[in-house]
């Protein structure tokens, strides 16, 4: 310890230590912050998106229709991990608005059922579900696509369903002009390409007659509803599959993943940059103190002293930048929204736009567990980079040295 922080050590070498130092409280507060943040928008987009999304189906093997959907439901409404259930029918379609043509995703829903498998109803932003069962071929938009359309409520919109309807006069695209009753906003994705019509309008557009695609499941708790709807199973009937949101939207969130990692190691190269830097400043401690460690080898000190004396000195230094980085990257990590709010101040500019990309602030979630991993690796990095300056130092022949003494 006197020796890393005396004033006699060569100027160059205790600015290369420095250095050293100073990029490892970067690197490592880099680190935990980014990791905050994406952990905080991994949050937000789950709790977005999963807020609408059911936590389960049930629909056929081949993806037909199901007729006798009520006996289903009553059997399934028995299971104690069931706490709701609602029919749908969902395809995409091609909505036409007096601004442009847009592509959609129009599910027919119960409104009385619906409440209880999604979080459409609260999201309802300008009128609400019950308008789609009063008024028959009525549609709510996401609000991004109602903007998109350049429609309102009260305006009506032209929707061309997949369907062909065989006339005199040829084949033609079934399409129905439909009236806006309703707007929802979830801030996510579905806002741009979601639509909603009542359950006998979406029968009626879709010639299914009585049948729907398949029954939405809401189950107890939405992190361990994959595995409670694997255990229904056994009392479906034939023909009949579960999907849980793993399924249906666990590419997404597999995908979030995978960034957090690559990001992760990309910045952890950082990091790396940093702790091979340790590598200069000891290989000139090392050249600098040969004469102090030839004495010291003939005065007894073994070879695994002397290196452990080096390995000490590099992870001092380590050490010292990994706890000031980690120090930093918790305050950032803690304070992201108010540092971006004072630097949105100082610039005179909005930094996220709600309209484009759905949030007014960086979220940031701190997680210890991503914190201690950092800090762990940061140390096993710098632990690596010192090793060969002290093999190096242990390998001084004294005899060699003191012969120029």
């Amino acid at each position: 310890m006197r020796y890393s922080f005396s004033r006699k050590r060569n100027r160059f070498a205790s600015v290369i230590a420095l250095v050293s130092m100073l990029g490892m409280v970067l690197g490592v507060a880099s680190l935990i912050t980014v990791l905050a943040i994406m952990n905080g928008f991994a949050g937000e987009l789950r709790g977005r998106i999963l807020s609408l999304v059911p936590h389960g189906y049930v629909e056929p093997v081949d993806r037909g229709q199901l007729e006798n959907w009520r006996a289903l439901a009553n059997t399934l409404e028995m299971q104690p991990q069931i706490l709701a259930l609602a029919p749908y029918i969902s395809d995409k379609v091609i909505v036409a608005g007096p601004a442009q043509l847009r592509g959609a995703v129009l599910t027919a829903i119960e409104p009385s059922l619906e409440a209880g498998v999604s979080g459409i109803a609260a999201a309802m932003v300008h009128g609400s579900l019950t308008d789609l069962q009063a008024e028959p071929f009525s549609v709510v938009l996401g609000i991004s696509l109602a903007r998109a359309l350049g429609v309102g409520p009260g305006d009506s919109v032209e929707v061309t369903i997949p369907r062909l309807t065989v006339t005199p006069l040829g084949t033609f695209p079934r399409s129905k002009r439909l009236r806006v009753t309703g707007l929802f906003q979830i801030n996510a994705q579905p806002d741009g390409h979601q639509a909603y019509v009542s359950l006998q309008t979406g029968q009626r557009l879709f010639a299914t007659g009585s049948a729907v695609d398949g029954l939405q499941v809401r189950t107890a708790d939405l992190m361990t509803a994959p595995q409670q709807l694997a255990a229904l199973a056994p009392v479906l009937p034939p023909g009949l599959v579960v999907r849980d949101w793993s399924q249906t939207q666990g590419s997404l969130f597999r995908a979030v993943k995978m960034e957090k990692i690559m990001v992760g190691l990309l910045l952890l190269s950082v990091v790396a940059v940093a702790a091979f830097n340790i590598v200069s400043s000891l290989v000139m401690s090392v050249a600098e103190k040969r004469g102090d460690i030839a004495v010291l080898r003939t005065m007894g000190a073994r070879a695994g002293g002397i290196m452990g004396i080096f390995v000490a000195h590099g992870l001092g230094l380590a050490a010292a930048g990994i706890g000031c980085g980690t120090l930093l990257g918790v305050l950032l990590a803690s304070n992201v929204a108010a540092v971006t709010a004072r630097l949105e101040d100082w610039l005179g500019m909005k930094l996220f736009d709600p309209a484009v990309y759905f949030i007014s602030e960086l979220p940031a979630d701190l997680l210890w567990q991503d914190v201690l991993w950092v800090v762990a690796a940061a140390l096993l990095l710098s632990l690596v980079a010192t090793l060969y300056p002290a093999w190096r130092a242990a390998r001084i022949a004294p005899a060699e040295v003191l012969r120029y003494e």
